[in-house]
């Protein structure tokens, strides 16, 4: 199975670089699943109903959120008709929507995606760690779904490592999500899973985290705001993790960022060269 992780998908550069490169990624890699972190596509700050439905049209099998997850007050209704629109599973309960979908793929596998929340720096919600674990036994590995893919959504890279341990062996991937920078550290771990810090934005990197540079400079130096956060509007590079799983284990074989950009050479990792 080949599986393309993009990671969060800030504004309309973001979006539009996305969704029209999606198609001919699908078709050029000979992709199984798209799964794509969305919480900021909205102007930065969560996802709409039409978005959502953008970007499934243009390729994407599941959308998984974050700490944004329901900025767009809408997103409150409209996650309840979609099971490809995930939000973090250890909100508390009663929370709308889900936070694990198991994806059908058109090539008939079942891919079980889960989002889930850190804790370090981030809004205090219940224990990643037992909402993972909990998942992972109801839904195993070759036995409920045949890979499974972890977007962790965390700011500090310690606990992204330790929760991809954790599962090491039990998930074919976890990739970390939320600080919009991509790491270096891709790799996969000693039993099987495919593993990154940070998948990086699909967005303007002429930017701070995608943002205009004014407004966050201003707040830095001063510590009052001039005005809201605004998404840049400049050519968006688009960065996520390419993978290649084993579908005899469910586990990861190979991976490696993915890197399309104004000022890039197109380049997948080498095990997806054509």
């Amino acid at each position: 199975m080949r599986l393309l992780f993009l990671g969060d998908i800030v504004g309309r550069s973001g979006r539009k670089a996305v969704v029209d490169a999606l198609p001919g990624l699908r078709r050029r890699y000979a992709l199984d699943c798209v799964v794509i972190n969305a919480e900021n596509s909205a102007g930065g700050f969560g996802i709409t109903q039409s978005i959502l439905e953008e970007l499934i049209e243009a390729g994407a099998d599941a959308v998984t959120l974050g700490n944004h997850a329901f900025d767009q007050k809408d997103a409150l209704v409209f996650i309840e008709r979609y099971p490809q629109l995930i939000r973090p599973v250890n909100y508390p309960k009663g929370t709308p929507g889900r936070g694990a979908s198991l994806i059908r793929t058109a090539g008939g596998a079942d891919v079980l995606v889960i989002n889930v929340m850190g804790r370090i720096f981030m809004p205090e919600l219940d224990d990643p760690f037992r909402a993972i674990d909990a998942e992972l036994t109801a839904c195993r590995l070759k036995q409920g779904a045949d890979a499974i893919l972890i977007d962790m959504h965390a700011e500090a890279t310690s606990e992204k490592q330790a929760l991809g341990y954790f599962v090491d062996g039990r998930a074919s991937v976890v990739v970390g999500t939320h600080t919009h920078v991509p790491t270096a550290d891709d790799r996969v771990l000693p039993n099987g899973t495919a593993y990154i810090s940070d998948a990086g934005m699909c967005g303007d990197y002429n930017s701070v985290l995608g943002m205009d540079i004014e407004e966050p400079i201003n707040r830095f130096i001063t510590k009052i705001p001039r005005q809201r956060f605004e998404p840049a509007g400049g050519p968006a590079t688009i960065s996520g993790l390419a993978v290649e799983i084993d579908d005899k284990t469910g586990l990861a074989t190979a991976c490696g960022a993915l890197r399309i950009g104004p000022h890039l050479e197109p380049a997948a990792p080498a095990f997806w060269a054509t």
